[in-house]
């Protein structure tokens, strides 16, 4: 087993996922969440499951929350909860705390409170759903930074057949071909010469504007 470990606060439809998918991964996971039959829910998909008030700073040092490496919140509709717990697991000194936040100004406040990252699911989600619905072709959409972003997207039948030097996207659209997979290969440098095989997926990275560019044309 892999000795990184993982505590997941609410066990959700969000954090159960997080904590299975860590849990098949081989970590060590615990889930924990107030709702004791939440945790009966998922306790075959965590190494622990412990029912507990997240709020209550004496319930969380009997779990030994400071021994994680990473605690991930995620309450679902209590913001008061979440914000709470975060700053609580701060003041603990936890090394790192992932938050869910359900909006911009919620994701703001727990940045102040302590969070070392903040993840926005549905507005994650609804991201990459536009993307997908301006070009079939794309597949993932992850934002960098406000303006930029990288997205994965399965070749073109317009780019099969040609090298990134003819294709040359760089000039036409403004962004770059950062890696190609092509079936269980991964080539995280691809040369100009290289060539496009139908059902390559291609990562592109760039400005907003110009991968939405790049979406709809290429």
């Amino acid at each position: 087993m892999s000795t990184k470990q993982f505590a997941i606060i609410g066990m959700g439809r969000f954090g159960s996922s997080v904590a299975r998918t860590l849990y098949e991964m081989d970590y060590e996971v615990m889930g924990i969440d107030e709702d004791e039959e939440r945790i009966n829910e998922n306790i075959q998909y965590v190494t622990h499951a412990v029912a507990a008030d997240s709020t209550d700073e004496n319930a969380l040092k009997e779990i030994g929350i400071r021994n994680f490496d990473v605690v991930v919140v995620a309450i679902g509709n209590d913001i008061q909860a979440s914000i709470l717990t975060t700053l609580i697991l701060k003041e603990m000194g936890v090394k790192k705390i992932v938050a869910k936040a359900q909006n911009e100004r919620h994701g703001q406040v727990l940045y102040k409170v302590g969070a070392d990252r903040v993840v926005f699911p549905e507005r994650d989600m609804g991201m990459r759903l536009a993307h997908n619905l301006i070009s079939a072709n794309v597949l993932d959409f992850i934002e960098l930074a406000e303006e930029y972003s990288v997205i994965e997207s399965v070749a073109s039948a317009k780019m099969v057949g040609k090298t990134l030097r003819q294709l040359d996207v760089r000039a036409r659209y403004g962004v770059n071909v950062i890696a190609i997979k092509s079936g269980e290969s991964f080539n995280i440098s691809p040369a100009p010469d290289d060539l496009i095989q139908a059902n390559d997926i291609l990562v592109v990275i760039g400005h907003n504007k110009d991968l939405k560019e790049f979406e709809e044309k290429a």
